[in-house]
């Protein structure tokens, strides 16, 4: 086999495949085999015509398409190796089919799209300014009310609903006295100042008490996303069945006993606690930005040229894995989106997105862990099959047998490493 390499554009070669006639002619073979199962000729049974009545009856040419999907598929990966590329989308393929036959060697031509040359920017010396992990009076306070918040309860009351209450609500819209398509509701629980209905609406109801009935009169924004009620004018009759108020309980012993927290049982232990849990949601939101910002600046001061076709095979990947998870959770993609009111084209835009901040990333850090000679020691690979042996309580040698080729766990592990030196390499600034 001889491969010639040409680059025809950025991202993009022709490799040009010549294979021996002996190995076209294998092709033949395997295309006879394949095909002869079908074949039935009078005077032989299905499936046993020889090769030479075959040929006869229906043409060597009849084999040359399955011929050629055997050559391709036995030399194709050779000819990549050899034409030292990478791949990252499937080639187009053509062939010429004037000089081919039987005892001729078989010449192929596949475009490929190759992983794109990453020309490294700054990547040392990153200037980041830290996120401050110091748990501060007010952080404590703000984690307290919340947990008060959690704990709290809605409570009937008399008098007028205020700002911040929940009302429970009957109401029916109309338009030029006629109600209209999803204006209303019976029973609705709605919480005044959760900007959850129309501008106005929750404003109007400030002030109502049980079983009092209210008209609101309202006009539904030029941006409305119902064209029929776009800026028009309507009229919403309510009733009131309660109004409810937030009880919030008070931070005391009898609180705490509650909380039923083990080794809690004072109201300092309490903050004991809860300062020791800040310190280390701070400590790792610290280290995610410092990880976030080098590498992020590093893949942005990088020069790639990526591929079209490299995005899209990441995005569709992206939507693939994603229509896994909601099947695993007994949805289907189809279902998500009509329940979200979103759309296939919204959704691989949105992805299309990410896709390309994740190749520009792993591209940056590939090629950090090859200009700083980054390598995987037996040591570190063998703590990685441990690590995932205790994940997924397997034993090591199973989780082995995973990973008949390690490549692509030796490069997740490159990839860490190099995040690691340019984290250790950063510059940090006040």
């Amino acid at each position: 086999m001889t491969v010639k390499f040409e680059k025809i554009e950025d991202n993009k070669v022709k490799l040009t495949v010549t294979v021996e006639a002996e190995e076209f002619n294998k092709g033949l073979d395997a295309a006879f085999k394949l095909v002869v199962k079908d074949v039935t000729v009078p005077g032989f049974r299905k499936g046993k015509v020889p090769r030479l009545i075959f040929e006869k009856k229906f043409g060597v040419e009849s084999l040359y398409e399955e011929a050629i999907n055997y050559v391709i598929n036995n030399t194709y990966y050779d000819a990549v190796n050899e034409a030292k590329i990478e791949p990252v989308a499937q080639p187009v393929i053509d062939a010429d089919f004037e000089n081919m036959g039987k005892d001729k060697p078989f010449t192929y031509f596949a475009t490929v799209v190759v992983k794109p040359e990453v020309k490294l920017g700054l990547y040392k010396g990153i200037e980041v300014k830290p996120l401050s992990q110091i748990v501060t009076d007010e952080d404590i306070e703000n984690e307290l009310n919340n947990l008060l918040t959690q704990h709290s309860e809605l409570v009937l009351k008399e008098a007028e609903a205020e700002n911040g209450d929940t009302v429970v609500i009957d109401y029916e819209g109309f338009k030029d006295d006629k109600p209209f398509e999803g204006g209303g509701a019976t029973n609705y629980s709605l919480k005044l100042g959760s900007n959850s209905f129309i501008p106005g609406f929750e404003e109007k109801l400030i002030g109502i008490k049980a079983e009092e009935e209210r008209t609101i009169e309202l006009t539904f924004p030029e941006d409305y996303h119902a064209e029929d009620l776009k800026g028009q004018d309507v009229i919403f009759k309510v009733k009131c069945h309660e109004v409810k108020t937030l009880e919030v309980p008070e931070l005391n012993e009898d609180f705490i006993k509650e909380l039923n927290h083990e080794n809690i049982s004072t109201v300092a232990e309490l903050k004991t606690d809860i300062t020791t849990k800040l310190t280390t949601k701070k400590e790792t939101e610290a280290k995610n930005h410092l990880i976030d910002t080098v590498v992020d600046t590093a893949s942005n001061n990088a020069e790639i040229n990526i591929p079209e076709e490299m995005i899209e095979n990441e995005t569709e990947a992206m939507i693939n894995d994603t229509a896994k998870r909601l099947e695993q959770q007994g949805m289907n993609l189809d279902l998500y989106l009509k329940y979200t009111g979103g759309t296939k084209a919204g959704l691989h835009e949105q992805f299309k997105g990410q896709a390309l901040k994740r190749i520009r990333y792993n591209l940056t850090l590939e090629e950090i862990a090859k200009t700083e000679n980054i390598e995987v020691t037996e040591a570190e690979l063998e703590a990685e099959f441990t690590k995932l042996s205790e994940s997924y309580n397997l034993p090591v040698e199973q989780v082995k047998s995973f990973f008949p080729d390690t490549l692509a766990l030796e490069q997740d592990i490159k990839l860490r490493k190099a995040v690691d030196f340019l984290v250790d390499n950063v510059k940090e600034i006040e």
